[in-house]
């Protein structure tokens, strides 16, 4: 899987299947109050939420972050990764958002200043949707950079073949742009210190949560393992006094050649307190990070939404009359005719009108419940819900515009 192409199929059967993406129904169901993103099924998987749900339960600390690749400008098909990360922030995350200029001219060969003018629009979203947190500039962070070199000491070229399909061709630079996503996954441990951090991403960013949830191992000085009977807290690289302060920390431990067994106490407990240790004697103590998958809304004339495809979605900034044409031009599940539209009702599930309703124009679960009922029984036509719609996105807009110009000082800020 390529996460840079814009031109794939995902196949999420197989990506649950062959690499372990879980369901996120019963995680989330212990969530205080499920967003509408969990509740219609547009969030459709995770990895390991479960310390993120409980965090969220418990008022304890968590991150959560994503990032943005200025290659354009922002529109309808980054919505749903923004609200993702202002929902987390708003259940007590501490919110981080990486503008990746260093991605987008390693990749796209964007120059430095398109980068700025683009990654400033995403940002006046994000703080018009409501996000509030770290934001910054790959190339401008030094201490990503840094995160970014040590974690490049622990992936080698033939993992980035295998996760990547890179080849011959690619270039260094798209190489260490892959290092830096995952300094940019780690950056809010290092910033704000390890706790559990939550990555909202779409189904094809996966291979970056997969290669950094490995390096994020791989810079433990320790594993700590349930052997049944016992923990055991084995050594990596971890230094001798650090081996002696585990051995010391838990009374009753033995202590052997390069690991230290505990008997009595629950895992959990113990890699609490050996993560304490590790960060006492320089170490990371890294979370392995969590992520969320959400689906993909179709473009407004079927198909991918794609910003090569100007027809499948809309921009922030753009003008009232496209945004009309195309909305009263996007694909329906209606009928051939109004008579077999009302005598066999449409079909919302292949329509992108209402498609859009329910990732983003609907709120309220009623609402998009009756609008579903009025098109299945025929009670409604396409003409009529698309003005409905249109209504709907004309005032979303609006607000959105609005706020992002009163959140422009905001953008002018971040370094």
């Amino acid at each position: 899987m390529n996460p840079w192409s814009s031109n794939q199929t995902v196949d999420a059967n197989r990506l649950f299947s062959d690499f372990g993406i879980e369901p996120i129904g019963e995680a989330a169901q212990g969530l205080p109050d499920a967003p509408s993103f969990v509740r219609r099924g547009i969030v459709v998987g995770h990895r390991d939420y479960r310390v993120i749900v409980d965090a969220i339960r418990n008022h304890t600390p968590f991150h959560v972050l994503t990032g943005f690749m200025p290659s354009g400008l922002p529109h309808l098909g980054h919505l749903m990764v923004m609200k993702e990360v202002v929902w987390h922030v708003q259940q007590g995350g501490n919110g981080y958002v990486a503008i990746a200029d260093r991605e987008a001219h390693a990749v796209r060969g964007i120059s430095w200043d398109k980068c700025r003018e683009f990654g400033r629009e995403y940002l006046k979203a994000l703080y018009a949707l409501g996000f509030r947190g770290t934001t910054y500039y790959q190339s401008r962070n030094e201490r990503l950079k840094d995160l970014a070199f040590e974690a490049s000491t622990k992936v080698n070229f033939s993992e980035l073949s295998a996760i990547y399909g890179f080849g011959p061709e690619t270039s260094l630079g798209h190489a260490a742009s892959a290092a830096t996503q995952v300094g940019d996954i780690l950056f809010p441990q290092i910033d704000a210190g390890p706790a559990p951090t939550v990555v909202p991403v779409g189904l094809d960013q996966d291979p970056h949560i997969r290669l950094t949830r490995d390096v994020a191992h791989k810079l433990r000085m320790f594993t700590v393992e349930d052997r049944g009977d016992h923990i055991s807290v084995r050594s990596k690289n971890a230094p001798a006094e650090a081996l002696k302060a585990v051995h010391h920390a838990f009374t009753g431990s033995k202590k052997y050649a390069g690991h230290v067994d505990i008997t009595g106490l629950p895992h959990a407990w113990v890699d609490e307190g050996v993560r304490e240790i590790e960060i006492a004697h320089g170490g990371f103590g890294f979370y392995p990070p969590s992520s969320t998958y959400h689906i993909f809304m179709p473009g407004l004339q079927g198909g991918k939404m794609s910003s090569s495809v100007p027809e499948s979605l809309f921009g922030f900034y753009e003008s009232d009359k496209s945004v009309r044409k195309k909305v009263l031009a996007a694909l329906t599940g209606g009928r051939m005719t109004l008579e077999e539209q009302k005598r066999l009702g449409g079909e919302p599930d292949r329509c992108s009108v209402y498609l859009l309703n329910l990732f983003h124009m609907l709120e309220d679960d009623r609402e998009l419940s009756d609008l579903r009922r009025r098109c299945k029984s025929g009670e409604m036509t396409c003409g009529q819900c698309k003005k409905e719609t249109l209504e709907r996105v004309q005032a979303f807009l609006m607000d959105l515009r609005d706020k992002m110009d009163a959140a422009e000082h905001l953008a002018d800020e971040v370094e």
